[in-house]
């Protein structure tokens, strides 16, 4: 170790804070701290200009002693008796950075052994200081000098004990001065008094009970019991009356399964009865529900706390998929101070994590990213992890390379606490620090809650297949009830009677539900934030092919389209900018609108009426394809204008992502689960991109509706379109969507008109209910000269889903052909280039769910026809045909399309065109040379 490495910024506050006393009362300090200043005044005196040149300090005498104390140090001039006081507060500052590796933290396991140690000999003391008085006392909060044995007492107990504090990583002062003056009140022990420690026992009593209840009542059932991590459920009672009393009205809270039913019930308030029934497995009431497992079931609920304030709390569901669900916690949250509160304090996400999964799953990292960023922020999570050491059988050194599964923290410079769950006083100290840091600086808190898990990943396992030497020590080890049950035995805070009666009459109310849930015929499903969604009914079956009107009037969809393309004179743009939007207010002039006037006019349209919209992902402001320009920025101060935030008191958010798709998307979807008034659009760079986020598709955006009644009415934008790109620029893989739709769960669509796109993204505020919408949507046809809609057509009418041929004669009509998308175009292109008039090309805009009637009017009309025939660009074994097939397959349809591949698209563009080209050739029955095309986005 360096001699004089102490001298650091950390030291200049004590040596600022001992001069400015010297000044005022010199005789008040030690002799050599006098004798120390003494000569740094005679060196100011004599030598202050020469010094203040060569040291270039400014003319502030409290920057200069510092100065001084520095060239002191390197040329050996400090007093022995000064060189251990900077030694000592080199020791104060290592306890800081690594107290938190030598804490008492794991209740079963030892600690791991780190080096160099915090022994006093280190830092170049000896068994001699111990008597020694030093200063620097003062700078751990002791009212004056103090011992060193007494100094290092204080620090023990403030970073060695049941809390190990991570948070010199951060580099805000501000921030870090904060928490240590927060950790040296009361040595950084909570200060309880005998009234909240009963309450704590009790909170504790109410988890162990249930969890001992449920492993006797329903054997070897799956639970993803709490025991051995008990303590979260007073440590979350804290949590949300602590945030409470810091202006907290609504807490969004995502979890995984382990602890989710003790959860429920002791925080929640579901009834003990209901989960009980729910173990029996018993079907839901509504037969059209698959309904789900009972640890993956949410729950919202208005509460008050132990302080008389109301709390609306919300379980997010969630599927098995770690981590998932914390996307999700933070769009719900971002909505709901969008919509509600307009306070980023007013609303508190609670992420409960895994150990392994937070270490393990990539999501964490992109949900993590959001904390600051303008379009995502939540004004701080507090994240709490549930530490079992173990992940399902993966020891934690097998589990992750980083020491603490919540290093994840360092990357936002969050404050980390690690906490002894046996000690449950600790960890609410430690979660009474998450909610109050968070109020103060609206930052992710993370507290990692180190206990154990007393069976296997489920009650079924035998975790000693894998942990023998663990699991032996965890069969031995007290519940924290129990532990804690003795320390307030000791203080005669409760006595043993009383505690036997909480039990009691805590099993008796018990016992009393399980009977009761005997007379339970079927589950019911409640429905999450319920009163968000009071205004709009679930679905019927059949609703969802009705017409709905969703034209607007003529004249002020004029007026829209011009104020919203017209640019504020008393703004510079670039030129290309300014040529853009001259060019749309001429397309307006001449009635001819493009793919991107007619999104903004539904946007416009839709903002007028009241409703909210929010666009986000990568690139959205500007479109990936440089086609949207929904922000433009001026030439010289790149003050950023919004066109759409000018005509409407509605809100029009849009903004440029992260570079994630997973977290991205989970965010929006959450985000619309708690806004059914806002158009919340999530657009993919390019479609293909989207299979970096296929859980949310898998999990939530297919299946929520089934598992949990759960609607939701989320817009994903996916640029399709088989351009000669390559295999990762081309397909959106619409397969796999249209094999997970069913039971009218979503819409999926591949509009081919800017009219048609205008309707489409109306109905889905239009409509009394919620379905997501997938777009397919185009790139080449974004500057198409067909791609193009008169005025009228956005005024009048109503999406169409299927879209016929308006100039085939059905009496000539040998060929009938499907498709739908782009390769309309491309069709259309070689139909008039033949003249040809026996074939009809009719455009499938909406493939799920099928407008069956119109299709039997369709093939009904083409009776004359001899072939049926679905086209597609996609190779065979992808894009729409399977769906098709099965839709379809008492027509006699066959297909053309690209050969089978195991790629979406070739990567050489000669390739590409001789593949699209042999379509085309096929429908017509051609051999035609391809046709020379430029290479497009």
């Amino acid at each position: 170790m360096d001699k004089f490495s102490f001298l650091n910024a950390a030291h200049s506050q004590l040596i600022e804070d001992l001069y400015q006393q010297y000044l005022r009362y010199p005789d008040s300090l030690e002799p050599s701290w006098k004798a120390f200043f003494q000569g740094f005044d005679f060196a100011l005196e004599n030598y202050g200009d020469e010094s203040s040149e060569n040291t270039s300090v400014s003319a502030n005498s409290s920057e200069k002693v510092v100065k001084f104390a520095n060239q002191s140090a390197s040329s050996g001039q400090i007093p022995d008796d000064i060189q251990r006081e900077f030694k000592v507060l080199n020791l104060i500052e290592a306890y800081r950075h690594r107290g938190h590796l030598f804490t008492n933290t794991n209740p079963v396991r030892q600690r791991r052994h780190y080096e160099p140690t915090l022994a006093i000999e280190n830092f170049g003391l000896t068994q001699a200081d111990l008597t020694r008085k030093f200063n620097s006392a003062t700078e751990i909060g002791m009212p004056g000098a103090a011992t060193l044995q007494d100094i290092v007492k204080r620090l023990k107990n403030i970073y060695c004990e049941s809390i190990g504090v991570e948070y010199m990583h951060i580099n805000n002062t501000d921030e870090k001065l904060y928490i240590r003056k927060w950790l040296q009140v009361n040595e950084n022990r909570a200060q309880l008094n005998a009234s909240e420690k009963t309450e704590i026992l009790g909170k504790l009593n109410q988890a162990v009970a249930f969890e001992n209840y449920l492993h006797t009542k329903f054997v070897g059932q799956k639970r993803f019991s709490l025991e051995g991590g008990e303590s979260l459920i007073p440590a979350l009672d804290q949590l949300i009356t602590r945030s409470s009393q810091h202006g907290v009205d609504e807490v969004v809270l995502g979890m995984a399964h382990r602890g989710r039913l003790n959860v429920l019930t002791n925080i929640f308030g579901k009834s003990y009865k209901q989960i009980f029934s729910e173990f029996e497995g018993k079907e839901f009431e509504e037969d059209v529900f698959s309904g789900d497992v009972k640890y993956h079931l949410g729950s919202s609920k208005k509460i008050k706390t132990a302080n008389g304030e109301e709390v609306s709390i919300n379980l997010t569901p969630n599927p098995s998929h770690l981590e998932t669900v914390a996307a999700l916690v933070e769009g719900i949250c971002r909505a709901k101070v969008d919509d509600t509160y307009h306070d980023y304090k007013k609303v508190l996400p609670i992420v409960i994590h895994g150990d392994g999964a937070i270490a393990g799953q990539g999501i964490v990292y992109e949900v993590a990213q959001m904390m600051t960023l303008e379009g995502y922020k939540t004004g701080g999570t507090v994240h709490i992890v549930i530490n079992n050491q173990v992940s399902f059988t993966t020891n934690y050194l097998d589990a992750r390379s980083s020491i603490y599964c919540t290093d994840i923290a360092k990357v936002t410079e969050s404050p980390v606490m690690h906490v002894n769950a046996d000690d449950v006083e600790a960890v609410v100290h430690a979660i009474r620090f998450a909610a109050d840091f968070r109020a103060q600086f609206g930052k992710d808190v993370y507290i990692d809650l180190l206990g154990y898990r007393k069976y296997g990943h489920n009650e079924g396992d035998e975790p000693r297949f894998t942990q023998p030497n663990l699991y032996k020590a965890i069969s031995k080890h007290p519940n924290p009830r129990e532990i804690y049950k003795e320390v307030l035995i000791k203080e005669g805070i409760v006595s043993d009677e009383v505690l036997k009666k909480m039990e009691s009459e805590f099993k008796n109310l018990l016992d009393a539900d399980y009977d009761a849930s005997k007379e339970i015929e079927k589950n019911a499903m409640a429905i999450f934030m319920e009163d968000a969604w009071k205004d709009f009914p679930l679905c019927p079956r059949g609703a969802m092919q009705n017409s709905v009107d969703t034209g607007f009037d003529l004249k002020m969809l004029k007026e829209l389209a011009v104020k919203m393309t017209t640019l504020p004179a008393d703004k510079k743009f670039i030129s290309k900018i300014t040529r853009l939007f001259e060019n749309r207010l001429k397309m307006i002039e001449s009635n001819s609108l493009d793919w991107a006037l007619g999104e903004w006019l539904a946007y416009a349209t839709l903002l007028t009426e009241g409703k909210n919209v929010r666009i986000s992902g990568e690139d959205v402001e500007r479109g990936t394809f440089s086609h949207r320009h929904a922000m433009v920025k001026t030439e010289d101060t790149e003050e950023e204008y919004i066109p759409l935030r000018h005509i409407s008191e509605s809100r029009f958010d849009i903004y440029n992502s992260h570079l994630s798709e997973y977290g991205v998307l989970g965010f929006d979807y959450g985000y619309a689960m708690a806004s059914p008034n806002t158009l919340t659009i999530w657009e993919a760079q390019f479609g293909d991109f989207v299979n970096g986020a296929q859980i949310i598709i898998d999990q939530y955006l297919a299946a929520a509706e089934e598992k949990w009644k759960i609607q939701n009415g989320l817009v994903m934008l996916l640029p399709h379109g088989f351009e000669g790109q390559g295999a990762e620029h081309s397909s959106a893989r619409l397969e796999r969507f249209l094999g997970l739709c069913a039971n009218e769960n979503m819409t999926v669509a591949n509009a081919t008109t800017p009219a048609n796109y205008f309707h489409l993204l109306r109905r889905q505020l239009k409509w009394n209910f919620r379905k997501p919408l997938v777009v397919m949507t185009p790139k080449s046809l974004l500057r198409h000269p067909k791609v193009v809609s008169p005025l009228e057509d956005f005024a009048t009418g109503t999406f169409q889903p299927i879209i016929d041929d308006a100039v085939a004669n059905p009496k000539k009509i040998e060929k009938l052909i499907l498709c739908s998308g782009k390769i309309y175009y491309e069709l259309l292109a070689k139909k008039e280039e033949l003249n040809c008039e026996n074939i009809a090309l009719v455009r499938l805009e909406q493939l799920y769910p099928l407008q069956q009637d119109k299709i039997e009017e369709i093939l009904s009309k083409y009776s004359s026809r001899t072939q049926l025939v679905w086209v597609q660009e996609e190779p065979e074994n992808m894009g729409a045909w399977a769906y098709i097939l099965r839709n379809f397959r008492d027509t006699g349809i066959q297909v053309i399309a690209p050969v089978a591949s195991g790629s979406p698209a070739p990567g050489s563009h000669k390739m590409f065109e001789r593949n699209q080209n042999n379509v085309i050739n096929r429908v017509f029955d051609r051999d035609d040379a391809p046709a020379k095309r430029p290479v497009t986005a």
